[in-house]
C-alpha cells in the first residue's frame, strides 16, 4: 500500500480523533513533511481532513463516496479511477494494451458514452457505480461467456448481500430484484488465433443514482439508504475471487463448466417462463424496450454448459449464444 493509503486507514481507525503529525509520521515512517504533503493532496482530492492545533481530524460524518485507487489498500495497484471519462470499457482497452494485468479495474464517477451490449447506451447517472474489470483467462474466444457467468453470479449475490433483498439472475448479462433492473454486464474480447488475450468486462451497478425508469431499481431505493459505492465494488470483487474459487476457474476456465451452469440456473427467476427471442432495435441498454425481430418463441430452459439460452418450442429445443440476440420474458413472477 502506498503511504496515502496507510494514513487514510490510520485517519479512519482514530474515529474522528485527532492525530498529530509526529504521531503519524512515526506510525508511517516517513517525515512529518511527507505527512503534510500527503494531507494536503488528500484534501485537494475532496476529503475533509481538519489541521489544527491537536493534528489532523478526518471526521467519519463528512466521509464522501470516493472511488480512488487508495481506497482499495493491498488493490490499489490494480486500479485506475476516472472522475469523467467516455466509457470505462474504453479505458479498460487501452490497458489492456499496454499490458495491465488480469484483475485490473477501471472505475469512474460519470461516463459521457457508456455502452451497454452490442454498442447500445448505457445511460450512467450520477451516484451509479460503472466499472471495467481485464480478464486474461486461459480459454478460447468461443467460451468466453463462462467468464461474463462468473461476474453476473457475482454480481446478483453482491447486490443479494448489500440489500438483503433476493436478487435474480436473466440472459444473457442482467440483474434483477422485484422484477425490476438493478444491473447489467457486457464484454469485449481480444484474441489471437481462437484463443482470447484479454477480456473486458463492464458492469453498472444502480446503486445510488435515480433508476431510468419503472422498469429499473437502485440499492439506495432498496434499502431506503445511501450506500457506499466503495463497498459495493469490494463486495463484488470479494465474490468475484468466490465464484472463481468455488468452481475451479481461478488458473482456468473449464470448458463447458457443468457446475457454473446448474448455479446460474439456480439463481434465475425466468426458468420456465415464456419467452421470445429477438434482434432488439433498442438503443438504450438500461431498460432496454422488448422490440425487434423474433427469432423464436417458447419457454426458457435455463442454459447449457457452455452459457448458451435454451427454448423449448413446439418443434424442440433451440440453443442460443450471447450475441446480438435478447430475450423477452412474458409471464416472470414478481420475486420478493
Amino acid at each position: 500500500m502506498t503511504s496515502k493509503a496507510k494514513l487514510l486507514i490510520s485517519l479512519r481507525e482514530k474515529q474522528g480523533t485527532p492525530a498529530s503529525g509526529t504521531s503519524l509520521a512515526k506510525e508511517l515512517g516517513i517525515s512529518r513533511v511527507a505527512v503534510w504533503k500527503i494531507v494536503q493532496s488528500l484534501v485537494e482530492a475532496g476529503y475533509s481532513i481538519e489541521t489544527g492545533g491537536s493534528g489532523y481530524l478526518l471526521d467519519p460524518a463528512k466521509e464522501k463516496d470516493f472511488l480512488y485507487p487508495w481506497e482499495f489498500g493491498e488493490r490499489e495497484s490494480l486500479f485506475y479511477h476516472y472522475k469523467n471519462t467516455e466509457s470505462t470499457m474504453d479505458r479498460a482497452r487501452e490497458a489492456a494494451l499496454r499490458g495491465a494485468a488480469g484483475g485490473t479495474i477501471i472505475t469512474a464517477d460519470k461516463q459521457s458514452a457508456g455502452r451497454g451490449r452490442n454498442g447500445r447506451t448505457w445511460v450512467s447517472r450520477q451516484g451509479g457505480l460503472f466499472f471495467s474489470i481485464i480478464e486474461r483467462p486461459r480459454l478460447t474466444v468461443a467460451d468466453y461467456s463462462l467468464v461474463m457467468l462468473v461476474m453476473q453470479i457475482a454480481a446478483a449475490k453482491s447486490i443479494s448481500l448489500i440489500c438483503g433483498r433476493k436478487a435474480y439472475l436473466r440472459w444473457p448479462n442482467d440483474v434483477y430484484i422485484n422484477n425490476r433492473k438493478i444491473a447489467g454486464l457486457t464484454a469485449e474480447i481480444a484474441g489471437e488465433g481462437d484463443m482470447i488475450t484479454y477480456l473486458t468486462g463492464g458492469i453498472g451497478i444502480n446503486v445510488n443514482n435515480n433508476a431510468p425508469s419503472q422498469k429499473a431499481v437502485s440499492c439506495a431505493e432498496i434499502t431506503g439508504n445511501q450506500i457506499m459505492r466503495k463497498m459495493v465494488l469490494n463486495t463484488m470483487i470479494n465474490e468475484i475471487d468466490s465464484v472463481k474459487k468455488l468452481y475451479n476457474t481461478t488458473a482456468a476456465y473449464s470448458q463447458g463448466n457443468r457446475a457454473l451452469c446448474e448455479e446460474w440456473n439456480s439463481m434465475s427467476d425466468c426458468i420456465g417462463a415464456k419467452t421470445a427471442v429477438f434482434e432488439p432495435e433498442s438503443k438504450d441498454d438500461n431498460f432496454a424496450e422488448k422490440s425487434g425481430r423474433i427469432l423464436a418463441r417458447g419457454a426458457f430452459q435455463g442454459i447449457d454448459p457452455a452459457g448458451r439460452c435454451i427454448i423449448k418450442t413446439e418443434e424442440g429445443k433451440l440453443y442460443f449464444n450471447q450475441g446480438s440476440v435478447s430475450l423477452a420474458f412474458l409471464n416472470v413472477s414478481h420475486n420478493v
